[in-house]
């Protein structure tokens, strides 16, 4: 899933601990087999190929994660959409070309893009997509969930005080021993700087960061993000950070996506729909740097 994936867990001895570590991990490398857009051997990247015009039957993790980024995507009026992959791929070469994706291009990844797109089942588990081309990018909810199921597996072992961190993304357990929460440090809208009241403390819910401190490029003068906006087609401009508190990492990590995509006020009536959720997001523009928080934030940042 193009990141690094970092569990802290307190054990009794280290062959309980060992062997937590080793559930989580196989069922991280299982979820990346799964749902990485970088392997064209992926069940994700195999679906867009088999199931057009036709259902296909997919695995329980695939569908969850489908059915949840459908569910975001239609909440957001299509802010958040996992149908973006031709446009992440055509961004991606931009950063590393520092070449701006030529209309033609925008317009045939446009095409081929769109949530409406997928046709899911819930009785039958399956997938179904309306045209050829789609490709799908999970890269705002696969870390996510990964890390939400690495935590089942910990917990499955008997060990519950544990944390899973992909990337900007943390599923937090049980507090440490004597502790009353996990510190947890929010990104700014810089690369060496922290969100206003960072660090938290937190426990037994998710917390993601999304932003554009390190992942971005500048072309003719502008500063394009790594999040694109899926109804446009363009990657967003200028700088922002948001930081959103959820139930579990599957939720902070989608939600923070499209909050980045949003801002803050529209992301705050999307964010209403989700209990105990709550985002900060900072903004910068030349009147300055802006920060706002969901009425909920306050409340969940300092309660563990």
């Amino acid at each position: 899933m193009g990141t690094t994936i970092r569990v802290v867990l307190y054990a009794r001895n280290q062959v309980a601990a060992d062997h937590a570590f080793e559930r989580a991990f196989r069922r991280i490398a299982a979820l990346d087999e799964t749902l990485s857009d970088y392997h064209d051997s992926s069940e994700l990247s195999r679906i867009t190929r088999e199931a057009v015009a036709r259902p296909v039957r997919i695995s329980d993790d695939l569908f969850d994660v489908l059915n949840a980024a459908e569910t975001l995507g239609r909440q957001s009026d299509g802010a958040f959409d996992i149908t973006i992959g031709s446009l992440s791929r055509l961004w991606r070469r931009a950063r590393r070309q520092l070449e701006l994706p030529s209309s033609g291009d925008l317009e045939a990844a446009r095409a081929v893009t769109g949530y409406l797109l997928v046709s899911l089942d819930s009785a039958k588990r399956t997938v179904r997509f309306a045209r050829t081309g789609i490709r799908l990018d999970a890269g705002g909810i696969a870390k996510g969930y990964a890390a939400d199921r690495a935590l089942e597996e910990i917990a499955a072992t008997g060990l519950s005080q544990a944390l899973v961190a992909a990337g900007g993304d943390l599923a937090l357990g049980q507090p440490p021993p004597g502790r009353t929460g996990w510190e947890v440090a929010l990104a700014g809208l810089d690369a060496d700087s922290r969100a206003p009241g960072s660090p938290v403390v937190l426990a037994r819910c998710g917390v993601s960061t999304s932003g554009d401190a390190e992942q971005w490029v500048e072309i003719g003068g502008v500063h394009y993000s790594h999040i694109i906006d899926p109804r446009t087609g363009i990657a967003l401009m200028g700088r922002r950070s948001v930081s959103v508190i959820a139930r579990d990492a599957t939720s902070s990590d989608m939600l923070a996506t499209a909050l980045s995509v949003l801002g803050p006020d529209e992301g705050a009536r999307v964010i209403a729909r989700y209990r105990h959720a709550a985002a900060l997001v900072g903004t910068r523009s030349t009147h300055g740097d802006r920060w706002t928080h969901t009425k909920d934030w306050n409340v969940l940042a300092a309660r563990p």
